[in-house]
């Protein structure tokens, strides 16, 4: 008898979730989900750390930052974004401390303008390329989005002009 009830139970509570999912947005549950399983993964993340399973953790906390979102920007973006400072650093084109867009003021090779719109060099690119890249980079690192971005987003402007003398 015992078995019945619980069947029941468990029957009218899985009906009930599912009628309460049904009139939430599919917005609202996507994000709800990617909480969840955020959470989750950070959660494992922290146990396998108590417990001394360090090169367990790095997976989980990288699955985790990857379903992040920062401004729109994914962990994979700012890892490429931050590659791209990196490399403009090391050319001496880019600099945290900057005050003025005058410093450092010097061209950058075609080859530079093509890797930082992640163009292709070697294929034919046309202006509707290079203006979809530069519009899907600025999209990110605008300085109305961010305003230390604002070096940055001149640096891709030039890049955008240079591939377009380049294919002209």
């Amino acid at each position: 008898m015992n078995i019945i009830i619980y069947t029941v139970v468990i029957l009218v509570i899985f009906y009930l979730l599912l009628r309460f999912i049904t009139k939430i947005s599919s917005k609202k549950i996507s994000k709800g989900f990617r909480f969840l399983v955020i959470l989750g993964l950070i959660t494992l993340a922290i146990l396998f750390a108590i417990g001394g399973k360090f090169l367990l953790t790095l997976p989980l906390t990288l699955a985790s930052l990857a379903l992040l979102k920062l401004k729109g920007l994914s962990i994979f973006q700012l890892i490429s974004l931050f590659r791209l400072i990196q490399t403009l650093r090391r050319s001496g084109r880019f600099s945290f401390n900057q005050t003025g867009s005058n410093n450092n003021v010097s061209s950058i090779s075609v080859s530079e303008a093509y890797k930082i719109l992640n163009l292709d060099m070697n294929k034919k690119v046309t202006k509707e390329d290079v203006n979809k890249a530069y519009i899907k980079i600025q999209k990110k690192i605008h300085p109305d989005i961010s305003p230390e971005t604002s070096r940055l987003s001149s640096i891709v402007n030039e890049a955008k002009d240079i591939v377009l003398n380049d294919i002209s």
